[in-house]
């Protein structure tokens, strides 16, 4: 991030994504990707705020680093247009490995895909890892794009912008429902 003005820019400026960012893109236009953004999380009923802190990190800089991307996952989600089950997630996984090397990217695509039913292990395989290694290879670095200055850009142009190629979709049985109601109490 240091070697990209953006991303030295992100690093002094040290944006933080809270339900006050979900708040603002509410208000955005149909088609932008702050609405995409806020439909995302709306109809999953995501908060922005339930992340847990970094923690076992010493280095400041580098706790934000961590933090950023955790923060920047659902936007991820929104341009790629990824789905929120473990299917979805495992293909995400796969692209931010190949995007920022981080270890626990790798690992976590490595261990969960045996969560899957075999047959939909062999697909994440077969095609979706494959679209994650082409994709994430392809793309801008996703560490230094300025989302928040985004927001009211339109969501297909700006994945043009960032050269990203949205996710195959997947079968039907794996695809996003809608969220739950709450319980009632």
């Amino acid at each position: 991030m240091r070697r990209d003005p953006i991303g030295k820019r992100i690093l002094a400026e040290r944006p933080r994504v809270t339900d006050a960012t979900i708040e603002l893109c509410r208000v955005m236009p149909p088609g932008t990707f702050g609405a995409g953004y806020a439909t995302f999380m709306g109809d999953r009923r995501f908060s922005a705020d339930e992340r847990p802190p970094v923690r076992f990190v010493d280095d400041e800089e580098l706790a934000y680093v961590i933090t950023r991307a955790r923060e920047v996952h659902d936007f991820w989600h929104v341009l790629f247009d990824c789905h929120t089950n473990v299917f979805g997630e495992l293909a995400l996984k796969g692209l931010e490995f190949v995007q920022t090397g981080l270890p626990m990217t790798g690992l976590a695509v490595l261990g969960a895909q045996y969560r899957l039913k075999p047959v939909d292990r062999e697909l994440l395989q077969r095609h979706y890892l494959p679209w994650a290694l082409r994709a994430g290879s392809r793309c801008t670095d996703l560490m230094c794009i300025y989302y928040e200055q985004h927001f009211e850009d339109n969501l297909e142009d700006m994945r043009r912008e960032h050269r990203i190629i949205p996710a195959p979709q997947p079968p039907q049985h794996l695809r996003f429902r809608g969220s739950k109601p709450p319980a009632k109490a």
